[in-house]
């Protein structure tokens, strides 16, 4: 079995008195897409930055590309930071050029293969315009493209869809797919569900620092329970009481009320739903709806900040 391309083994980092990270362990396989995920605060950018070589662990062990210390293979890692720091003046073939540099490619050959993805993006009228002249979506290709010209194997994304519209979303995912086709790993960072439910073969959920689901998405959506929708003139109570239910959250609607019913594990929706008719119950309409990620990380979170506040009462 080949190495992964990433390895944290009990990794923790400290600020002062401040515990930003909490015996973190982790592999991320070579060829994936691999989701790093949790709310803002949750230790997400602290261990990118350790991983990166940009500080050091406070405890615990790193291994980069079979690297202990990411600075030692930086020419074979792309970054693409939250805050993107692109030169306003420049133009994108320059920038190609300055950064392929900085990890040791030609800046004649850089900027060759930034021009041609930018042409790959239907971009390349844009290719020698200054950057501030460029919509919001088309600087944030030429940050991730400029981070991509020295064709890394590793790839880390620090929440890359922040701040665009979704046609541009949709062309980033596109993007990121192609780089695991082509071989490459990519950690991407991210606070919203839906990217790393369409794009990763791998999640990591964190909160207050410490992890709390390693594993595939699908193993993810599991720990979270069918849900049952049920519309009409109904009493919460009554929903309550169906057997398999255990928790239930309402909200009026024009025709009466809707109903949230989580049901238990190995509970299922067609067995409160035939309940429901057999006492009478004044349906209008009904659903069952399977669990997401975004379903998965609230409940992982929640209990995580149940279990801290006992640790700690």
């Amino acid at each position: 079995m080949a190495e992964p391309a990433l390895q944290l083994d009990g990794v923790s980092k400290r600020y002062g008195d401040n515990l930003a990270v909490r015996d973190l362990s982790f592999e991320a396989p070579r060829g994936k897409i691999f989701g790093f995920l949790g709310p803002n605060g949750a230790g997400k950018t602290s261990t990118l930055r350790m991983v990166l070589g940009l500080v050091a662990p406070s405890a615990g062990r790193i291994n980069v590309l079979g690297a202990d210390d990411g600075r030692k293979v930086r020419n074979r890692i792309g970054f693409l930071p939250e805050e993107r720091g692109l030169y306003r003046r420049m133009t994108p073939s320059q920038a190609f050029g300055f950064f392929g540099a900085l990890k040791g490619l030609n800046a004649a050959e850089a900027q060759r293969r930034g021009r041609r993805m930018m042409e790959e993006q239907g971009l390349g009228q844009a290719v020698n315009r200054p950057m501030k002249a460029l919509s919001k979506g088309m600087a944030q290709k030429v940050a991730l493209i400029s981070a991509l010209v020295h064709e890394p194997e590793l790839v880390v994304l620090d929440e890359p869809f922040s701040g665009l519209d979704p046609v541009n979303q949709q062309g980033l995912e596109q993007l990121i797919r192609a780089l695991a086709d082509r071989g490459a790993t990519v950690v991407f960072s991210t606070h919203v569900m839906a990217h790393a439910e369409r794009l990763c073969d791998k999640v990591v959920l964190m909160a207050r620092g410490a992890k709390v689901f390693d594993g595939p998405v699908a193993a993810a959506r599991a720990t979270a329970p069918q849900r049952l929708v049920l519309e009409g003139a109904l009493n919460p109570d009554e929903v309550a009481a169906l057997p398999g239910v255990v928790r239930v959250s309402s909200e009026a609607i024009p025709d009466g009320v809707r109903c949230l019913a989580d049901l238990a594990t190995g509970a299922t929706a067609n067995t409160a739903l035939r309940e429901a008719f057999l006492k009478g119950m004044a349906i209008s309409r009904f659903e069952a709806r399977e669990p997401n990620l975004h379903d998965a990380f609230i409940l992982l979170t929640e209990q995580a900040g149940a279990l801290s506040a006992e640790t700690h009462a």
